[in-house]
């Protein structure tokens, strides 16, 4: 059996090839027989944290604290005091960050300068940009990157510029900012500092150049800091680089690639980044949210709120769409209210105020936050030129603003503007929304061609992302015959619960005994599926009760197993065009569908009459749904 020695300088070994479960292994054994000297278990803490062993990391950094004070050796007491710090600050735990650096100041106070300084200047100008005291956060990191260099620290020294350059960006200097960030990543790229410094080096670049809008900049060091965490097998850290690739990969349209990525994020960084953790789950609501799969965008939401992010503006969006504007409404008034948000912050927020504030009528409150969002768009210019999320959205707002005033010729100028930047940006999603408003905007002129030529186009995109409501938006316009048809939608509930319980291969094979199910029911009750929507499908059947009876069947068919399905049910006028439906009848089924909770049949009061069907029903209720005027009246099916 290795010696302690042996295995000591093995687990050093392994930690130089970032072989991070054989170098805890090695280490932590040889501490079991043996103590290991603080240095030691300062290298046994970091093999742990990259294993996902996060209390075990702390653990032996506070047992290599405890002993370099025992040696009076304050200075690396101080040094291991403030990275604990750190840590707890990723964690969310302030009483434990502050005391960490509290303990690191008093035994650094008799000490002359030493890298511990310039770490501790560091921490404080971290924390002021946290607490937005920029000025200040400014000169705390400059004599942090100054005292790193005098003593060769080349972790602290890069830090301590990314630092400079967030904060530089979040006071309107981007271009001085963007260029410190480029420069520090690059360092980190190059491999000479150690991996933490690295991963947070990318984290706060990717971050802060989403935050400005400069997307293409923010794609490619995401792309870069991925294959480095990748290369690494850095654990449960790279969940933060996944975080911001999930961001990049939803806006590039590759949704279920940017769900995979936010979900094992999630799970990644559970006990480490509790902020970067909030916003993996923030990002999981906006993919289902723009799916159509409204109930788990909610709890998405929620985790994230639950976890210290703020859930707007995509849950005023998710309340719009459900039809609940006057939450939308006051979510976002609260929202724009807390003075915690910055202008960036704003920014991000004041593009849905636009659209929520014109599905009410209130066309001054569109018209402010616009204001608004161009002076934001002008303070964080990159180059002397607005930053493409910014210009976007500002097309987009003031598009949307003209065709509520009627201005068919602004609309169609700053509509066909926004298309073209969200395709150089290459954002298909909000690509085809420009298109759906442009469209309108050329037939109001009397250019059917032109609108036929967007809402086919618009169309093509949603169904190939999965965007199934806003597809039907797009398939209403280009309709011809209209009938009269009742119309189902199902769709499994928590999907992306049971995908991380099962794993692929168990949810691929409990995928399609669903399918099998829910197409049965249909086909032996008369129905047509018309379409799959990912986890559910869309059927059409000539008859209430047609549709009705088969809502019972799959749902009587599906109670032995594992998942659970909410399934929608409504008749009413659709337009038939080719295999497809749109119109009126078609989104009221939709959105009823996307009301219903798990393992409910949810129809409206008028499709139950006509039906006919002896079965128990809940008392009525009433629903605004999102575009229609007038409140539905829906009751649940006691299908059991």
């Amino acid at each position: 059996m290795a010696s302690v020695v042996d295995r000591v300088d093995a687990g050093r070994e392994a930690v130089g090839r970032h072989a991070w479960g054989e170098a805890y292994e090695l280490l932590a054994g040889a501490d079991r027989e043996r103590t290991l000297s603080p240095a030691d278990l300062e290298v046994l803490s970091e093999a742990a944290y990259w294993s996902g062993r996060l209390d075990e990391s702390l653990a032996a950094r506070e047992r290599a604290y405890r002993l370099y004070r025992s040696a009076e050796d304050a200075v690396r007491a101080a040094t291991v005091a403030l990275w604990l710090g750190l840590d707890y600050l990723g964690k969310g735990d302030y009483p434990l960050f502050n005391g960490w650096v509290a303990n690191a100041e008093r035994l650094l106070a008799d000490e002359s300068d030493s890298p511990a300084h310039a770490l501790l200047e560091l921490v404080h100008g971290v924390n002021g940009l946290f607490a937005g005291r920029l000025a200040e956060a400014l000169a705390q990191l400059e004599r942090a990157h100054e005292l790193a260099a005098r003593f060769g620290d080349a972790d602290v020294q890069t830090l301590a510029r990314v630092g400079q350059g967030r904060a530089l960006l979040q006071s309107g200097e981007l271009d001085r900012g963007l260029k410190l960030l480029d420069e520090a990543s690059a360092t980190a790229l190059g491999g000479a500092l150690s991996p933490l410094p690295s991963c947070t080096v990318y984290c706060i670049t990717i971050t802060t150049c989403r935050d400005v809008g400069d997307i293409d900049r923010a794609r490619r060091w995401t792309d870069a800091a991925h294959r480095w965490c990748e290369d690494r097998d850095l654990g449960g850290f790279s969940g933060a680089c996944r975080v911001h690739r999930s961001e990049i990969l939803r806006l590039g349209g590759n949704w279920d690639g940017a769900e995979r990525e936010a979900r094992t994020a999630c799970g990644d960084l559970a006990g480490y980044d509790l902020f970067t953790r909030a916003a993996g789950f923030y990002e999981i609501g906006e993919i289902r949210r723009r799916r159509g799969d409204f109930a788990a965008a909610e709890e998405a939401y929620r985790d994230a709120r639950d976890l210290g992010h703020d859930s707007q503006p995509g849950l005023a969006l998710l309340r719009l769409a459900q039809g609940r504007l006057a939450e939308a409404v006051s979510g976002l008034r609260r929202a724009l209210a807390d003075e915690a948000h910055g202008p960036l912050e704003r920014g991000r927020i004041l593009p849905a105020q636009v659209e929520v504030s014109l599905a009410a009528d209130d066309v001054d409150t569109a018209r402010a936050a616009l204001a608004e969002l161009e002076q934001i768009a002008d303070a964080f210019r990159v180059e002397g030129k607005r930053t493409p999320l910014f210009q976007g959205n500002l097309q987009l707002g003031h598009g949307q603003l003209a065709l509520e005033e009627r201005d068919w010729d602004e609309a169609e100028r700053q509509l066909r503007r926004a298309v073209s930047t969200w395709t150089a940006v290459g954002a298909p999603y909000e690509t085809a929304r420009a298109r759906l408003l442009l469209g309108a905007a050329y037939g109001h002129a009397g250019d059917r061609d032109g609108a036929r030529e967007q809402y086919e186009a618009a169309k093509a995109t949603f169904e190939r992302l999965g965007a199934f409501l806003d597809a039907q938006l797009a398939l209403e316009p280009l309709g011809h015959a209209e009938t009269r048809r009742t119309f189902l939608f199902t769709d499994i509930v928590d999907s992306t619960k049971l995908l991380g319980a099962l794993g692929d291969a168990k949810w691929s094979k409990l995928l399609d005994r669903h399918d099998a199910i829910v197409r049965d029911a249909v086909e032996r009750h008369g129905g047509e599926v018309i379409k799959h929507t990912g986890d559910g499908f869309f059927a059409a059947f000539q008859t209430p009760r047609q549709g009705v009876e088969a809502a019972i069947a799959a749902q009587r068919a599906l109670d032995d197993e594992v998942m659970s399905v909410r399934i929608g049910v409504h008749s009413g006028d659709a337009l038939e065009r080719g295999d497809d439906y749109a119109g009126r009848g078609v989104n009221v089924a939709a959105r009823i569908g996307a009301l219903a909770g798990s393992g409910e049949i949810l129809a409206s009061s008028e499709t139950m009459a006509e039906a006919d069907i002896p079965c128990a029903l809940s008392e009525p209720r009433t629903s605004e749904l999102k575009g229609f005027d007038e409140p539905v009246e829906l009751v649940s099916v006691d299908w059991r």
